[in-house]
């Protein structure tokens, strides 16, 4: 059998078929390619508009924010972790632009005093060694002042604790034995081992500032209680003295802070020791908290850090 057909029809077809595509691919392909650039600058305008802003942000002027557009998306959630970024760096400037003043200001009495008081032994002619004596007295308290600012340094900056099994209860112990016949009478109040983890030479430190505040403003005593409790390992320490009022229990921990500064001065403290109590306190992913004592009248401090490795 045979069959005979015309191809004329397709050939004809294909043709047009082929005349139309390469006439109307250049101009759809330019549509596309506008189109995709259209979409794709206003998908990237708000990061255009972010790193706009984020280029604009200088040293004077961290109170700048980008522009958030909203919504859920990951440039918006880009906008908005550069904030929060922006808002650390801020807060962290504020910080150090403050310590900076304070600590200015700490140091300017003491090296007057110290200066004033050289300057008059030496126009006698033979010094006075009460003279000379105050002068090293104020020349001491600058050598803390320096050291405690070096250490705050450290705490901000520097590397992690250095972690260890610790007993609280020994730690207290060992502090109550160093300190030489102190102004009144220190007690301690540890039954049992309390275990810890934490830096040993870091947490001495937290504990001898938060004991020194303690024994500064004492009337009759000072008690220092080490526990354990709800997987917590707590250092306690409570005076008899004049409190803290309930306003300033947070206040007091801030850097440069007395709430009586001329009898802080006249003790000898450098208003840096429960902020450096702090600082260790948190590094160890604990926290030191200022509470009213029991009885009503005095101060309680309190300092704790997770019992084991790694809590926090």
């Amino acid at each position: 059998m045979y069959a005979v057909t015309v191809l004329g029809d397709v050939d004809d077809a294909t043709r047009a078929i082929a005349t139309g595509l390469l006439a109307g691919a250049p101009p759809l392909t330019a549509f596309a390619a506008a189109l995709a650039w259209w979409a794709t600058g206003r998908a990237l305008r708000p990061v255009t508009a972010i790193r706009t802003s984020l280029a604009a942000v200088t040293a004077s002027e961290l109170d700048r924010r980008v522009p958030d557009p909203g919504g859920g998306d990951e440039i918006a959630q880009l906008a908005r972790t550069v904030n929060d970024t922006l808002d650390r760096l801020e807060r962290s400037d504020a910080r150090q632009r403050q310590f900076t003043a304070d600590a200015s200001h700490e140091l300017r009495n003491p090296l007057a005093a110290v200066r004033s008081r050289l300057e008059v032994a030496l126009a006698m002619e033979r010094p006075d060694r009460a003279s000379v004596a105050a002068a090293l007295a104020d020349t001491g308290r600058l050598q803390r002042i320096a050291a405690d600012l070096l250490l705050l340094a450290r705490l901000d900056g520097g590397p992690a604790p250095r972690p260890e099994p610790v007993d609280l209860a020994l730690l207290a112990a060992e502090d109550a034995a160093r300190r030489p016949a102190p102004r009144v009478p220190l007690r301690l109040e540890a039954p049992a081992p309390v275990p810890a983890y934490g830096d040993l030479a870091r947490l001495e430190r937290a504990l001898a500032n938060l004991v020194d505040n303690a024994l500064r403003y004492a009337d009759a005593g000072v008690v220092v209680r080490a526990a354990a409790r709800d997987g917590r390992a707590v250092l306690e320490v409570a005076d008899d003295g004049p409190g803290i009022p309930e306003a300033d229990r947070d206040r007091v921990f801030e850097r440069f802070v007395r709430l009586d500064a001329d009898r802080g001065r006249a003790g000898g403290g450098t208003g840096l020791g429960l902020a450096i109590a702090r600082e260790i306190a948190r590094a160890h992913g604990g926290e030191v908290r200022a509470l009213g004592a029991p009885g009503g009248r005095g101060a309680r401090l309190e300092l704790w850090v997770p019992s084991g490795r790694g809590e926090r």
